[in-house]
């Protein structure tokens, strides 16, 4: 299901999308929208909890939630340079998705006012992964399918298939 910003009201014709596609979208979630016009792409079955924060900024890019995905609550999710999440993923609470970095080379120009550096990519985080809570996604990660991430994590680069990691720094933990 697409939800733009013209459409995103819990409206009647909006309940009903949701729950003949099995989305559950808390209404204590906040998603905040772009005059960019970016689109948020969730499958069916997912579940977006109450606390969640869903905003499109630091990029262009639209935010794609796969089938049967559970983002927690507290978790904070930013447009930026491009998020997909695959089918089947978890998503502790208190993660962030960050796919997006400030540019601070120019000392003279206050960081706030300097914008956004180059994208490394956005963020993939492909089918059936685990994320634990606090874990922190930056811009240029890729998580292959089947791949634990323990708690309070720092994930950038990429994550190999069937592989269990944690920490920061970010270490692979079966051998």
């Amino acid at each position: 299901m697409i939800i733009q910003r013209r459409l995103f009201k819990f409206s009647k014709l909006y309940r009903f999308f949701l729950k003949l596609n099995n989305i559950r979208i808390d209404k204590m979630c906040n998603i905040q929208f772009s005059i960019r016009g970016n689109k948020l792409f969730i499958g069916k079955g997912s579940v977006v909890d109450s606390f969640v924060k869903i905003k499109f900024v630091g990029g262009n890019e639209d935010i794609r939630i796969g089938s049967n995905v559970y983002i927690n609550s507290n978790t904070t999710i930013y447009s930026g340079n491009g998020v997909t999440i695959g089918d089947g993923v978890l998503i502790g609470p208190g993660t962030m998705i960050v796919p997006a970095n400030h540019e601070f080379n120019k000392s003279d120009i206050p960081i706030a006012k300097q914008g956004f550096k180059k994208s490394k990519g956005g963020i993939v985080n492909e089918d059936n992964v685990w994320v634990g809570a606090g874990t922190t996604i930056l811009d240029g990660s890729y998580i292959e399918s089947n791949c634990v991430i323990g708690a309070n994590s720092l994930v950038k680069g990429h994550l190999y298939s069937g592989n269990q990691y944690a920490g920061n720094p970010l270490k692979r933990l079966n051998r």
